[in-house]
């Protein structure tokens, strides 16, 4: 599979990581150089210094062979266009957004455009932690006053 994925912070960092690991072919765009650092050692794809809702930035990327396509930066703008871009203009396969705001992920997944909400997994997260009988265990270590 080839992948291109927008944003190298932490979430696309991990995303273009596991990508690579299996052995995928993984393109990552930052318009910042230093955020490539958080790439592992063994991490066998390409960077690109660039915005990812410039149709020749996504050109560069090798948008017209790929199959996938994330979008992980800090704006859920960037992210909803990009995945657009490269649905609507590249007839890319799968174009997932990473979206904070619940309400815009629901949305903009209701008009079609494949979102997952950071917000609401960690929200289903602690749900689904406060949900088990002994919570106190799974919060870590209890401190004596």
């Amino acid at each position: 599979m080839y992948a291109i994925v927008v944003g190298c912070g932490r979430a696309g960092a991990d995303v273009a990581n596991r990508l690579s690991a299996g052995s995928h072919a993984v393109v990552v765009i930052d318009n910042d150089r230093t955020a490539f650092s958080r790439l592992a050692s063994d991490f066998d794809g390409t960077t690109l210094v660039g915005h990812a809702i410039d149709v020749n930035c996504l050109l560069s990327a090798g948008i017209e062979q790929a199959d996938l396509l994330i979008a992980t930066t800090y704006g859920d703008n960037s992210n909803l266009t990009a995945v657009q871009i490269a649905k609507k203009q590249f007839g890319v396969d799968r174009a997932i957004a990473r979206v904070k705001d619940p309400i815009r992920a629901c949305l903009f997944g209701d008009l079609g455009v494949e979102t997952l909400s950071s917000t609401t997994l960690v929200g289903q997260a602690f749900e689904n932690l406060f949900d088990q009988t002994d919570v106190s265990s799974d919060l870590g270590p209890k401190i004596e006053g």
